[in-house]
């Protein structure tokens, strides 16, 4: 079988990698990919959101098989258009990842088939996005409607706050289109967890849990980013609430998106607040994670390829997967600068050294690219290092000594990933 990935991040790495170890992949193609990705795969450089580019890619290639990785392409339509020229394509249509596309599509989908989330507002008006604020008081969750990166989401901490990230998104247009209508939500506390499971547009495979961090800074401290890293699994999503997310989230879910007519295909990631009054819908993304991704694929024990296939071919019914017991962890390194401006163009070195040989630490690239033979820094998030182990703590320590190997000095990590199963140790 020919497969083509789409996409050139993190995540997209971590499932070429899978992919590649597939006995069912003859040849495997990644558009645009990254120097790491280079290492798994054939790199073609067509962008991800170029969906005329990528169909004839396709067919030049004779492709069988389309692993869509990032969410902008699936909003815009790719697996659409890929399907309507006869090429398969795991993921969601243009209709079914307004789930991700619209976070007021997702919280009235949630109000209509009586899914758990918090209480919110859908505002196209800046006013009255700040009067329903001033209603409900601080703290309150305020996000731009579209996609904006892991970028478009304020917790406000002060009604000011609130009504700043308001004009930020609706005035000053800080995401384009994406905030030109804003979701303002409850504040729900609690514990943050990941959970995610591949659906065939009736039903659902729950996946291994893991928890990430959004936050930039140690302690969980500074702006949301697109996330900073993960472990896997998650201690906090016991069998017992994976049951519950699964009988009272993500089921209702599959089964509201095809009343709608919009049946969902791909991998439904559900954001959750594990609340006093049980686990709550933050949001949905209609891909894997990144981070997650990068942490989930060490772990898997089944031959992914075939778990995608099924789920496009609508025959996940009685499909399983296992799992290896060890635990990952896997830490993002990013630019200096990020979730800002990041500093790009510094050189990479020590990558080849930084594993040690050890078959259980893994690389992942994301914003690199090579310049007269150097691996240079091209992104915010620039690589992901994985260690995995026997519990959360022996793969922590293997994963920052990894780090500490990395000569980069214009990078840098939190030091506290996975700090919920296990306190971080000092430096």
């Amino acid at each position: 079988m020919r497969v083509l990935v789409i996409g050139s991040g993190g995540r997209e790495h971590a499932l070429c990698w899978a992919i590649a170890a597939s006995p069912l992949c003859d040849a495997l193609f990644c558009a645009p990919g990254n120097p790491g990705i280079a290492e798994e795969a054939i790199c073609v450089p067509v962008a991800a959101t170029d969906i005329e580019g990528i169909v004839a890619l396709a067919r030049c290639e004779r492709i069988d098989f389309v692993v869509v990785g990032p969410e902008a392409p699936l909003v815009a339509g790719l697996v659409d258009r890929l399907e309507s020229a006869g090429i398969r394509a795991f993921g969601p249509t243009a209709a079914a990842a307004a789930l991700e596309g619209s976070k007021g599509f997702t919280k009235d989908l949630c109000a209509k088939y009586a899914i758990p989330t918090a209480a919110y507002g859908r505002f196209r008006d800046a006013a009255e996005a700040k009067a329903f604020v001033r209603r409900r008081g601080a703290p309150i969750v305020v996000k731009a409607d579209g996609l904006a990166a892991g970028k478009g989401v304020t917790v406000a901490t002060s009604v000011a706050e609130a009504e700043a990230a308001i004009d930020e998104a609706m005035v000053a247009q800080r995401f384009g289109a994406a905030g030109a209508e804003v979701v303002v939500e409850e504040f729900l506390e609690g514990e943050e967890a990941s959970f995610f499971a591949l659906v065939d547009g009736a039903h659902a495979l729950p996946l291994a849990t893991a928890q990430d961090h959004k936050r930039v800074g140690d302690g969980d401290t500074g702006p949301n980013t697109g996330g900073m890293g993960a472990y896997s699994p998650a201690p906090c999503l016991t069998p017992a609430l994976e049951r519950e997310v699964m009988e009272r989230i993500i089921m209702p879910t599959v089964k509201g998106m095809a009343a709608e007519g919009r049946p969902f295909k791909g991998v439904l990631y559900a954001g959750l607040m594990l609340t006093r009054a049980g686990a709550k819908l933050i949001e949905y993304n209609v891909r894997f994670g990144d981070p997650e991704c990068q942490a989930l694929m060490p772990r898997l024990m089944s031959d992914l390829l075939p778990a995608l296939l099924a789920a496009r071919d609508g025959v996940l019914d009685g499909f399983d997967l296992r799992w290896y017991p060890d635990s990952s962890v896997a830490v993002v390194l990013a630019a200096k600068g990020y979730p800002g401006e990041p500093v790009k163009g510094t050189e990479i070195r020590g990558l080849a050294e930084a594993a040690g040989g050890d078959p259980s630490v893994k690389i992942f690239h994301a914003g690199t690219k090579r310049v007269d033979g150097r691996l240079v820094a091209d992104g915010g998030r620039v690589l992901t290092i994985v260690a995995w182990d026997k519990d959360v703590a022996a793969a922590r320590d293997k994963a920052y000594a990894a780090i500490d190997r990395i000569q980069w000095p214009e990078g840098f990590c939190r030091r506290d990933i996975g700090w919920r199963a296990v306190p971080p140790r000092p430096r």
